[in-house]
């Protein structure tokens, strides 16, 4: 399918679906911590959202401590029938479902060919917290990373089927996409197995991170890197993780491409190029300021 046009166009990453051994640690954490809010308990599973009222996380039971679902959102206009026969037509795996999660009512389930299950959402309603939000409160969900044998099989599916373009690559083993105008909303990265990278919520500021890590510190959670500014994407980022191990991000002022028809992204004083466009970046140091990660960050590790 290389060079044709995509079968769907992915606009917004929306929310993404982990399973948990201890759904409840987790979802503590994430209310506590991260500052999401819960909008609806069953025994399977929790729904948090945002601050905006917009859901944002699925936390369910399950044996393993991994991720189960993404959702993007799509166009209005977007005919669901049609676009699940263009999928199946592929040789893909996709099924409608509809009133599967709090303000949603109507989703397209699509797997990708290593069983990572991807929802297109059209529309949503917004969904209050049970109760006030707390810990930092993030603004929303900012992307995923997910591993991969072959990251470059994984991005020309991102591509091919899901409308996502390249921003960046680290030589040929992490590939940042894009789904809208930020610079990454789904990366893939070389590992032996499909598996959570990290997952990123995205900050306000500066002071937003500052009052951030003095809760993390407050809470007894490591940063075990950053801040820092990265070189792709040139996000300001710290790394710590969640209670089932993974590694958790928190950044602001991400690089925007505002059109994609000039091809660069929106001209920034760090940048090192000018204009910065998308390219594949090698060696060492990537990073325009900053700390290397710890040793226990072995995610990115060489």
């Amino acid at each position: 399918m290389s060079g044709q046009r995509a079968i769907a166009r992915l606009s917004r990453l929306r929310h993404a679906t982990f399973s948990s051994p201890d759904p409840e640690r987790l979802v503590d954490y994430y209310e506590n911590v991260i500052g999401l809010g819960v909008i609806d308990r069953e025994p399977h599973r929790m729904c948090l959202a945002n601050d905006s009222e917009q859901l944002s996380l699925v936390v369910e039971r399950g044996e393993q401590a991994s991720p189960r679902r993404i959702a993007f959102e799509v166009s209005p206009d977007a005919d669901f029938p049609a676009l699940c026969r263009a999928f199946s037509d592929a040789g893909l795996r996709a099924e409608l479902r509809s009133d599967t999660l709090p303000g949603i009512s109507k989703t397209l389930v699509l797997t990708d060919p290593e069983g990572t299950e991807f929802e297109l959402v059209s529309g949503w309603t917004p969904t209050p917290a049970r109760q006030r939000i707390g810990g930092a409160a993030v603004v929303k969900l900012g992307h995923l990373a997910l591993c991969t044998p072959d990251p470059l099989a994984a991005s020309r599916f991102g591509a091919d089927v899901m409308g996502l373009r390249v921003s960046d690559w680290i030589e040929d083993r992490f590939v940042f996409m894009r789904s809208g105008f930020e610079h990454h909303t789904l990366n893939f990265a070389r590992a032996p197995e499909r598996r959570l990278h990290h997952v990123a919520f995205e900050l306000r500021g500066a002071a937003h991170m500052q009052e951030t890590c003095d809760l993390l510190a407050r809470l007894k959670h490591t940063v075990l890197w950053g801040p820092v500014r990265h070189g792709p994407g040139h996000n300001i980022a710290i790394y710590h993780r969640n209670p089932d191990g993974h590694l958790v991000e928190l950044f602001y002022d991400m690089d925007r491409m505002i059109d994609e028809e000039l091809g660069y992204f929106d001209p920034r004083p760090w940048h090192r190029d000018r204009p910065q466009r998308p390219k594949v970046w090698v060696g060492l140091p990537r990073d325009i300021w900053g700390l290397p990660p710890a040793p226990e960050c072995t995610e990115f590790a060489r």
